[in-house]
């Protein structure tokens, strides 16, 4: 047990925390759990030390008190207390709108707990009698591994902002040509096909001009949502820009997609958006060419193409239809 003597021991500082990104903006926040003051005072004067903002609690109710009305990073609790014991404050963490560490304090005699305790979420165990070095290790190394969590998630989220359209948060164009060539690449590898559906919104500029661009951007945040909804789990929907969208259908034949593409069309014309009763022309529609690798197209740049000359055919020829590369509408 640590008496008030060891507390002005001078320890070895091999121990402390490396710098990083994450503590750059605020200070790391322990809350410190335990019905002894002694023991209170001393984690608190050891690891304030090491530059954590902390605050304390005398027993594991008032832990969750504080748990609910602030946000921690770390939680150093004792196992053994009245009433509610450190098992209860690693069960409540788990209950909490964010994500706090656990660490759980024991003595030799409730190791099986302290397992217990790893079991219910809690991330480490530090024993008594407490090693001061052991402590601050113990402690770095839970900072160290949030911020590098902290650090996978942000570049995940960042990665995936890159492959979104800002409008829509569909995929955008330029991840739209990687999805199509990875696509492309498997059907060629396994004898298997993917389809390609090209897709634009008939007269769009005609309701721009007559509601503005904020009623347009609406309208295009509607599509997307349509269209994904439209799609199944597998498919692929982007924004290619503009007014114009793009479905990359994996492992359908060209007939299952022109029906599918029907079907959207369809589901489109029937979809109310708001202003379109306005216009001159009357209700929204679209216009989808498709083509299919290997049937019509050799390459992701052909089969992009040919998808593109099929939409064109359609908008040519009347707008609110499906044109397939080298054929005519679809019944």
């Amino acid at each position: 047990m640590i008496t008030p003597d060891h507390m002005n021991e001078e320890t070895p500082r091999n121990a402390e925390r490396e710098p990083d990104d994450a503590e750059a903006t605020r200070p790391i926040r322990l809350l410190i759990v335990d019905d002894e003051e002694i023991m209170r005072t001393f984690l608190n004067e050891v690891l304030r030390d090491e530059g954590y903002e902390i605050e304390l609690a005398a027993s594991g109710r008032e832990a969750v008190d504080l748990l609910s009305a602030a946000t921690f990073d770390i939680v150093l609790t004792d196992i053994v207390m009245p009433e509610l014991d450190g098992l209860g404050v690693v069960a409540a963490s788990k209950k909490l709108p964010y994500e706090v560490d656990v660490i759980v304090m024991t003595g030799y005699a409730s190791m099986e707990t302290a397992v217990e305790s790893m079991k219910l979420g809690a991330v480490d165990y530090i024993t008594k009698p407490f090693n001061i070095d052991q402590i601050r290790i113990i402690v770095a190394n839970r900072v160290k591994e949030r911020s590098l969590k902290k650090q996978a998630a942000e570049g995940q989220f960042y990665k995936e902002l890159s492959r979104r359209d800002g409008l829509t948060d569909l995929y955008n164009h330029r991840f739209l040509h990687q999805l199509l060539e990875t696509e492309i690449s498997r059907a060629g590898r396994y004898d298997r096909s993917v389809s390609l559906l090209m897709i634009d919104i008939d007269n769009f500029k005609l309701f721009n001009d007559t509601h503005g661009h904020p009623a347009g951007d609406s309208v295009l945040k509607q599509m997307g949502h349509t269209l994904r909804r439209l799609s199944r789990n597998c498919d692929y929907v982007a924004r290619y820009g503009g007014e114009e969208f793009a479905i990359i259908v994996p492992e359908v034949s060209t007939a299952a997609a022109a029906r599918m593409a029907e079907r959207i069309c369809a589901m489109v014309d029937e979809t109310e958006f708001e202003g379109e009763e306005v216009m001159p022309i009357g209700r929204l529609t679209i216009s989808i060419g498709v083509a299919t690798f290997p049937a019509q197209a050799s390459t992701k740049d052909e089969l992009i193409d040919h998808a593109d000359k099929a939409l064109y055919k359609a908008k040519a020829g009347g707008r609110n239809q499906v044109i397939v590369y080298g054929a005519g509408r679809m019944n």
